[in-house]
């Protein structure tokens, strides 16, 4: 199955969401949803109810959830994390659809990518 995306509430307002929806690339963002204000945690814990990759800026605080879920033996439906000023949108985008032609939903299972391995 294809990676269905949830962009969290830092990236949601981000020219990415646009580019990636006019690519057919299934996006849910916060704002969508009515779930502004949320916190990590709540945003994780639905995105994995709906199996769909989290996307963040947050690599902070997603890693450490990341690492307290898994320590837990609690499962996520991936993470998928980036410095934001560190590339611009439209290498996010390239590094984010090559990451996406490479991996299933299933691969990212479990699992934490960060954009700056796809280059």
């Amino acid at each position: 199955m294809r990676i269905r995306l949830y962009f969290d509430e830092d990236s949601m307002r981000h020219s990415v969401v646009s580019a990636l929806r006019l690519r057919n690339v299934d996006v849910l963002t916060p704002l969508e949803r009515g779930a502004l204000a949320y916190s990590d945690i709540q945003q994780l814990e639905w995105a994995t109810t709906n199996q769909r990759t989290l996307f963040s800026y947050n690599c902070r605080d997603f890693f450490r959830l990341h690492t307290e879920w898994m320590t837990r033996g609690k499962h996520h439906a991936g993470i998928i994390l980036v410095h934001q000023k560190r590339f611009s949108i439209g290498e996010q985008l390239r590094r984010l659809l090559r990451l996406m032609a490479a991996k299933s939903a299933e691969d990212m299972g479990d699992r934490i990518e960060f954009l700056s391995w796809w280059s």
